[in-house]
């Protein structure tokens, strides 16, 4: 699991749009906490401090100890809402959490022992269906990734969720069915391809060329 991050925010009394964009004027975006069976706080935090977090891809993932005032909260990122044109932060939502907190989160693949694939190795091509996993999991134990073992994978065999190891106490939320999330796919035969456009690039040459054999010996005749 990831090390916590940690943000500073500021408690606030108002919501509504107008709170919003006076606090965005200042450098600062709303807020809330919710969750724990306690009572939502509305807050606000640096525009600019949230979107480092954001972009660095892990605040679904990854826990923040977030201060407000002389409060501690560790809190979970689990709704982030965007500008629609400069994908800046807007507005975040945080979930508080404790070691009893049962979450579904998805977790990033990552393909091992590629090497080791037959198919792969024979030019094969790796066609990622899933590149991340919904699981169940604790909100304080979020795997970093899930490692899916490509090792003895020929060209047509499909990696399913049973190649992956998972971590102690996930589970898929899919538990109905052995779903997949990537096939070796054989590579495409382009050196085929290739010489039927150069066959027929030949036949229209010499196609061309009778049919100007044909219009000099009726030329010749005319004379």
């Amino acid at each position: 699991m990831s090390k916590n991050y940690a943000l500073a925010a500021d408690a606030r009394d108002r919501a509504g749009k107008g709170i919003a964009r006076a606090l965005r004027r200042e450098g600062k975006i709303p807020a809330v906490i919710y969750g724990d069976n306690k009572e939502p706080v509305t807050i606000s935090l640096s525009e600019n401090a949230a979107n480092v977090e954001y972009r660095r891809g892990h605040m679904f993932t990854t826990l923040c100890d977030l201060k407000v005032g002389n409060d501690k909260h560790l809190v979970l990122a689990r709704d982030i809402q965007l500008h629609p044109v400069t994908d800046i932060v807007q507005h975040i939502d945080f979930l508080r959490v404790t070691s009893k907190t049962k979450i579904a989160v998805f977790v990033p693949v990552h393909f091992i022992n590629e090497e080791q694939s037959p198919g792969l190795h024979n030019k094969g091509v790796l066609n990622v269906v899933r590149y991340e996993v919904e699981l169940h999991c604790s909100a304080t134990n979020i795997p970093e990734q899930i490692e899916v073992d490509l090792a003895g994978k020929e060209q047509g065999d499909s990696v399913n969720i049973s190649d992956a190891t998972l971590p102690e106490g996930t589970k898929p939320v899919i538990d109905n069915r052995d779903f997949t999330i990537a096939t070796i796919m054989a590579p495409r035969k382009a050196e085929e391809v290739e010489p039927a456009e150069g066959a027929e690039a030949e036949e229209g040459a010499e196609g061309e060329a009778a049919e100007a054999s044909a219009e000099g010996e009726e030329a010749a005749a005319e004379e």
